[in-house]
């Protein structure tokens, strides 16, 4: 699962955190996704997810300075069924490995991977979560280019890959072909029909169409079984979040 958890401010009135928190629980609960990858996500957020979940624990740290301050691109993962090897966070930039700013980007970006075994089968697949900038169309295509790079890099024992985020970015734009000429979008290879909305952004308005999608689950070497934008409200009526989850499932 993909999920842009939207960031804690006040200034979001009945959308704030505190009023949201507990239903993100309660959706990640109910759905429980072996793994998922969380965007924008502070320090106390990603705390709270980690407090609340039984059995879950994360990788990842914050982007402003690679320690706990800014917004986190964490990957949670289902300790009970898998266990991490290897484990980074690089910054979407070309001076990837320091605190940085990439391109024409408005704020520093993030990536976090790690390498998840599943305890059961001994598997292996290497898992990316990001989000992308908001502003740079520069930085878009280039923080394509450079994650494709480092999944190449890492990944020289061919095991599966997954990469998931908010690429603030639509199907068809650069960013995305330039990632599905080498990765699948889920969205296109399910064996199910896609369930629910076709967009995932929704920016707290019951009212819009639900037709822009920016957040993306890309696999390779993996079999996609299903494909859905979780639609799910708070028992007040408003979203859980400005952006729906992306969940998936798949087959090794």
């Amino acid at each position: 699962m993909s999920y842009n958890i939207r960031y804690d401010t006040p200034n979001d009135g009945e959308n704030w955190w505190e009023k949201r928190k507990e239903a993100v629980v309660d959706l990640l609960e109910t759905y429980h996704p072996e793994i998922f990858g969380i965007q924008e996500g502070k320090h106390h957020q990603v705390q709270y997810l980690d407090s609340s979940l039984i059995h879950y624990t994360y990788i990842g740290v914050a982007r402003d300075d690679g320690k706990t301050k800014g917004e986190y691109s964490a990957i949670f993962y289902d300790a009970t069924k898998y266990k991490v090897s290897r484990k980074k966070t690089f910054w979407l930039s070309d001076q990837s490995k320091k605190v940085s700013v990439g391109w024409d980007a408005a704020m520093e970006r993030v990536c976090t991977y790690g390498l998840f075994k599943h305890k059961e089968s001994g598997k292996k697949i290497w898992v990316f979560n990001t989000h992308y900038d908001h502003i740079g169309v520069q930085a878009r295509e280039m923080s394509s280019k450079l994650i494709l790079s480092r999944i190449k890099k890492v990944n020289k024992a061919g095991y599966p890959v997954i990469l998931m985020g908010d690429l603030n970015s639509i199907p068809g734009s650069n960013p995305i072909t330039t990632i599905t000429n080498k990765l699948e979008d889920t969205f296109e290879v399910s064996t199910q029909e896609h369930e629910g909305p076709i967009g995932t952004f929704n920016g707290f308005d019951a009212s819009r169409v639900l037709d822009n999608r920016i957040d993306y689950v890309f696999v390779k070497n993996i079999s996609v079984i299903s494909h859905i934008h979780i639609n799910d409200k708070r028992t007040d009526g408003f979203f859980i979040s400005d952006h729906l989850p992306v969940f998936i499932s798949l087959q090794l």
